[in-house]
């Protein structure tokens, strides 16, 4: 598995980089050698009081994981984060098993639908972004594009996309119903369950 470490405005020397290699190493053997790459980044929090570390994993073509951990030190806050990815494997790793058995038969699938993932400027931000520059490069009546990726629209039972959804810790996944056809969206709510859109339900 390729792991890269990197901070932002913190120091991550060869004993840190070591500690998290062998962490994720270890999780890696015990819950999925087929675990591709992981991008392991550290920062301060908001109050520069502690430290803040975000693990994103990918563990397959279609699967993708994120965890976050907060302390005193790095170490810590990596060690908060590795639990919190191993305790998401813990707990669908019979889900995740066979998903992963799936995506060995992804050639016998349709593959994803392209699509594109577009970041815009939140509205407090459009506001005090110079008006006349953002209606010639945007036109006045769209807020300003922050980023844009390709993405896939991913053909999914209810089932897979919440658990992507966890497993990616992401707020809201759009996927076409492996058994309606119809494009749905799975979403985090405030409450910390998962809403389910679907345009056939009426």
């Amino acid at each position: 598995m390729h792991i890269t470490v990197a901070g932002k405005q913190v120091e991550t020397g060869e004993a840190l980089q070591t500690h998290v290699r062998e962490g994720l190493g270890i999780i890696a053997r015990k819950y999925f050698d087929h675990a591709l790459e992981a991008n392991v980044t550290f920062r301060r929090d908001g109050k520069g009081h502690a430290f803040v570390c975000d693990i994103n994993l990918k563990a397959g073509r279609d699967l993708f994981m994120r965890g976050e951990g907060e302390g005193p030190d790095a170490h810590r806050a990596f060690e908060e984060a590795a639990e919190h990815v191993a305790k998401r494997l813990r707990r669908y790793r019979r889900r995740v098993n066979d998903h992963a058995r799936s995506l060995a038969a992804t050639r016998d699938r349709p593959r994803g639908e392209p699509a594109r993932q577009i970041v815009l400027r939140r509205p407090e931000e459009e506001e005090e972004a110079d008006a006349a520059e953002t209606a010639v490069a945007n036109g006045a009546d769209h807020p300003a594009v922050v980023a844009e990726t390709p993405a896939e629209i991913e053909r999914l039972t209810v089932g897979e996309a919440v658990m992507r959804l966890d497993l990616m810790h992401a707020q809201v996944l759009m996927f076409r119903n492996s058994t309606t056809e119809a494009l749905n969206v799975v979403y985090r709510r405030a409450d910390g369950h998962v809403g389910w859109i679907d345009p056939g339900k009426g």
